[in-house]
C-alpha cells in the first residue's frame, strides 16, 4: 500500500491514525481543513490539487470529483486494461481511503439552521469517494467509522490486510452511504409535503444488542431514529438494573405512550402492551397507589410509567412490589437510595418535556410494510356530543375523558370502565365488544356500581350496553357510527343512562 487519502468531517484521532499511516511509509493526500489539521499536527500530507492538478473551486464543492481520484480509486489492479489505461493517463492509484461525511444530521438538529446551511452540509464528494472504494475493496481499503483506526492501523502493521477486513468495511461504506441519504430524502420529502412517496426510505440507528427477541429462539437489537426529538424511550437514560430486553422495550414504550396522555399527576402498570391499571391523582403516590389498587394482581411483574420525578413516597410504595421496570422524568436522591436496593428493578429517565411526535407508524408483514400516521387524535369535553336524553354529569364527563385516554391504549376489542380517576375493569384483544365488556365487568366487580364505560368503537347491537348498564354503569363514551347506533340509545334513554359520542374510533390491532 502506498497512497491513502485522507478527507474528514469528524476529525477525531485521524491525526493519529495518519501519522500511524506516515511511519508504514504511506503517502498521505488531504483535502481543505482535514489537510491543514494533518499539517498542523506533523503529518506531511498532500494536497489534492497537487494529485489532480485542478484547484479546489465553488467554495470547496469540486474538489476531488476528478479522475484521478476516481480512477485512481476504481481501477483494478487485477484488470491488466484498467491498469494500461491508468498509466495513459498519469493515473496514480489510491490504495486506501478515510472519509467521513458533511455533518447533514447535526445541522438539521441545529436550532435555527437556514435553508442554504442545510443544503450546503450535503456531502457530494465524500459518498462518491467511498462508494467508487468500497466497489473496488478488493484493491482498496475504504474506513468510514473512526471506530475502525485501531484495527485497520493493526492489520496494516502486521501486513495481514484480509479479504473479510476489506469487505467488511465495505458493507459498512454502504450502509454509512445509505443512511446518510435517508436521512436527506427525508428532509426533501418533508420539504414537498410528501408523505407517502413512491419509494419510503427509512433509516435507523443501533442503540444496543438483545439478548433475544419475544423468545429466546429469536435474535433482536434495539434501534432509534437518527433524527427524533420528540418523546421517546430510544433515548431513555438508564440509572439501575439488569439490561433490558425486547418485551421490556415494547411494554415500556406502551406504558410511556399512555402516561403521556394525562396531564395531572398519573401512574400506568403495564403487562404485554395494554394496561392493566391507571390512576390520576393530586399527587404522585396517590396516583400509583390507585393504579396499583386498580389490578393488584396483574401489575405483578408490571411496567410502570409516571409523568412526575418519583420521591420518596412514591418509592417506598414501589419498592414494595415486583416490578420489572419505572419510567418517569427523574428520581430525587431519596428515591433512588430506596429504589437501588432491589438489584434487579430498571430505572428509566425520561425527558418528558418533549411531547411525542406525530410521525408515521411502520408495521412488517411478509414482503411487505403498512406505514400510517400514529393515532394522535385527542378529545376534549368540547368535543363530544351528548345523545342521549339525560345529560353526563361534570363528574361523569371527567371520568369519561379519563377512560377515553385509557381505551385508546388497549388492544382492540377495548372496553375500559373507570370512576375516579381510576381504571377498574379492561377488557382487551377479545374477538368481540361482548367479551371484553364481560371481562371488563368481572373484573370491576362491585366497583362498577357508578362508574362510566369506554369503547374504543362503536356498538353495532345493544348487547355491550345492556350488559354495562346490568353491573351498574352510568354513563357511556364510544365513537358513535353504527347504522344500528339508536338501538343503543334506545336502550340508555330507557334506563336513564348517558352516552356521548366522540366521532373518533381507537383501532389497536
Amino acid at each position: 500500500m502506498k497512497r491513502a487519502l485522507i478527507s474528514v468531517s469528524n476529525k477525531n484521532n485521524i491525526t493519529d491514525f495518519a501519522k500511524g499511516l506516515s511511519e508504514l511509509g504511506i503517502e498521505v493526500i488531504s483535502t481543505g481543513g482535514t489537510l491543514k489539521s494533518l499539517q498542523e499536527s506533523g503529518v506531511d500530507a498532500v494536497a489534492i490539487d497537487e494529485v489532480t492538478g485542478f484547484p479546489e473551486i465553488m467554495d470547496g464543492r469540486v474538489k476531488t470529483l476528478h479522475p484521478k481520484v476516481h480512477g485512481g480509486l476504481l481501477g483494478k489492479r487485477s484488470n491488466p486494461d484498467h491498469m494500461k489505461q491508468m498509466e495513459e493517463n498519469d493515473i496514480q492509484p489510491i490504495d486506501i481511503v478515510v472519509v467521513n461525511l458533511y455533518p447533514f444530521k447535526e445541522t438539521l438538529q441545529k436550532a435555527g439552521v437556514s435553508k442554504e446551511e442545510i443544503i450546503e452540509n450535503i456531502d457530494i464528494g465524500g459518498p462518491t469517494m467511498l462508494r467508487s472504494a468500497a466497489k473496488n475493496f478488493e484493491d482498496v481499503l475504504v474506513i468510514v467509522d473512526p471506530e475502525d483506526y485501531p484495527r485497520v492501523l493493526e492489520a496494516l502493521k502486521e501486513d495481514n490486510v484480509s479479504l473479510e477486513l476489506r469487505q467488511q468495511l465495505a458493507a459498512k461504506v454502504f450502509r454509512h452511504t445509505a443512511n446518510y441519504d435517508a436521512m436527506i430524502a427525508g428532509y426533501f420529502a418533508g420539504e414537498t409535503g410528501e408523505e407517502f412517496p413512491e419509494t419510503y426510505t427509512v433509516t435507523y440507528e443501533k442503540v444496543q444488542d438483545l439478548r433475544y427477541g419475544e423468545n429466546p429462539h429469536q435474535a433482536a437489537a434495539f434501534y432509534r431514529a437518527p433524527l427524533s426529538t420528540g418523546l421517546s424511550l430510544a433515548r431513555a437514560k438508564q440509572l439501575h438494573g439488569k439490561e433490558l430486553s425486547y418485551n421490556n422495550i415494547q411494554d415500556a414504550n406502551a406504558a410511556l405512550e399512555i402516561v403521556e396522555e394525562y396531564s395531572e399527576p398519573a401512574a400506568v402498570a403495564v403487562k404485554h402492551m395494554n394496561p392493566c391499571g391507571i390512576g390520576v391523582a393530586d399527587s404522585l403516590s396517590q396516583a400509583f397507589q390507585s393504579a396499583y389498587d386498580a389490578d393488584p394482581v396483574s401489575i405483578f411483574g408490571g411496567i410502570i410509567a409516571l409523568n412526575r420525578e418519583v420521591d420518596a413516597a412514591t418509592a417506598e410504595i414501589l419498592s414494595g412490589i415486583f416490578l420489572e421496570i419505572v419510567v418517569a422524568p427523574g428520581f430525587t436522591n431519596e428515591a433512588l437510595e430506596i429504589l437501588t436496593q432491589k438489584k434487579n428493578i430498571r430505572l428509566l429517565e425520561v425527558d418528558m418535556t418533549q411531547t411525542k411526535e406525530v410521525t408515521h407508524k411502520l408495521t412488517s408483514v411478509s414482503g411487505g410494510v403498512l406505514i400510517q400516521h400514529q393515532d394522535a387524535g385527542r378529545v376534549t369535553a368540547d368535543d363530544i356530543k351528548v345523545v342521549t336524553k339525560r345529560q353526563p354529569t361534570e363528574k361523569e364527563i371527567a371520568d369519561l375523558l379519563f377512560a377515553w385516554k385509557a381505551v385508546k391504549h388497549v388492544k382492540s376489542n377495548a372496553i375500559v370502565l373507570a370512576k375516579d380517576n381510576q381504571t377498574i375493569g379492561i377488557g382487551a384483544g377479545q374477538m368481540n365488544r361482548v367479551g371484553s365488556a364481560k371481562i371488563a365487568i368481572e373484573q370491576a366487580g362491585e366497583k362498577a356500581q357508578g362508574s362510566v364505560l369506554a369503547s374504543d368503537a362503536f356498538f353495532p347491537m345493544p348487547d355491550t350496553v345492556e350488559n354495562a348498564i346490568k353491573a351498574g354503569v352510568t354513563a357511556i363514551i364510544q365513537p358513535g357510527g353504527s347504522n344500528r347506533d339508536q338501538d343503543s340509545i334506545d336502550v340508555c334513554d330507557e334506563h336513564g343512562i348517558a352516552m356521548v359520542y366522540t366521532n373518533m374510533r381507537h383501532f389497536k390491532h
